[in-house]
């Protein structure tokens, strides 16, 4: 370590952070529609008092498809500016980030049905 932590510097970078979570959900329809989900979720959640284990593992859920969807859209914005045409390349790159949040969105929903299904079934 070079020298004593830098302070400043540290809530700078939580500033900027702040500013791209605020970007995302502005401005990103896909992050707007995972944050009701995770609204439905956590009622369910308290609803049906899930365990702390339970909590755990959804909150990593939630947390991963949120930062896929943080990835996907610096992938896809940084791909913008490199080519604002179309370009079969671009094309693949933008796919492919793409299908890495539907891939950790089906997971989510995989945990969630695993979590939610037997205790609402225990409704009926």
């Amino acid at each position: 370590m070079n020298g004593p932590i830098d302070i400043l510097k540290a809530v700078r970078s939580f500033r900027y952070a702040g500013a791209g979570i605020y970007s995302l959900f502005r401005y990103e329809n896909n992050a707007r529609i995972h944050l009701i989900a995770c609204v439905v979720v956590a009622i369910a959640g308290i609803f049906f008092q899930i365990s702390t284990i339970e909590w755990c593992i959804i909150v990593i859920q939630i947390a991963l498809v949120w930062a896929a969807e943080a990835f996907n859209t610096a992938i896809e914005k940084l791909a913008d500016l490199v080519s604002a045409d179309y370009h079969p390349v671009i094309k693949v790159v933008k796919d492919t980030a793409a299908a890495g949040v539907l891939l950790l969105a089906i997971s989510a929903v995989i945990v969630g049905g695993i979590v939610f299904i037997p205790k609402i079934l225990l409704l009926f």
